[in-house]
């Protein structure tokens, strides 16, 4: 894993230490909009991460305080991971990367797009909410 070297105080500066990467990006995505929450799920998704680097941006992202880890229940040996109160924090960050990405690329846009443009702050509340739950509920979720 690399070690994150901050350069300046900049907030802009700081949050891009963390989150400049696409595969932490795509990670949150995942973590966010789907029920993908173990490392073979991380790995099935359309943008074919590599096995080295999904293992790295986990262990940055974790180590960092954006998600944790438990074992599933059902499979000893499979790790479940879940967003923290820092990682659920980016949800806005995210929301809106999606929606300036899909106004300006011509792929079908997702529901949650849709709802998003709909009503951004109450699609935005109950992701919090639901994602809050886990965190709350002290049970991974292996959906």
């Amino acid at each position: 894993m690399k070690e994150i070297q901050h350069r300046s105080d900049c907030p802009i500066a700081y949050s891009l230490d963390y989150l400049g990467d696409k595969w932490v990006l795509l990670i949150l995505r995942d973590l966010i909009f789907t029920s993908k929450s173990s490392y073979g799920d991380f790995l099935n998704s359309n943008e074919k991460i590599a096995t080295n680097i999904l293992a790295d941006r986990l262990k940055l992202l974790e180590a960092n305080g954006f998600i944790k880890s438990s074992v599933s229940p059902e499979k000893k040996n499979k790790f479940i991971y879940n967003l923290t109160e820092k990682g659920i924090d980016l949800i806005p960050v995210i929301a809106e990367l999606m929606i300036w990405g899909s106004k300006y690329d011509s792929y079908d846009v997702k529901d949650v797009v849709k709802k998003l443009g709909k009503d951004r702050e109450g699609t935005i509340r109950q992701l919090r909410e639901k994602l809050s739950a886990r965190i709350n509920s002290d049970v991974p979720s292996d959906e």
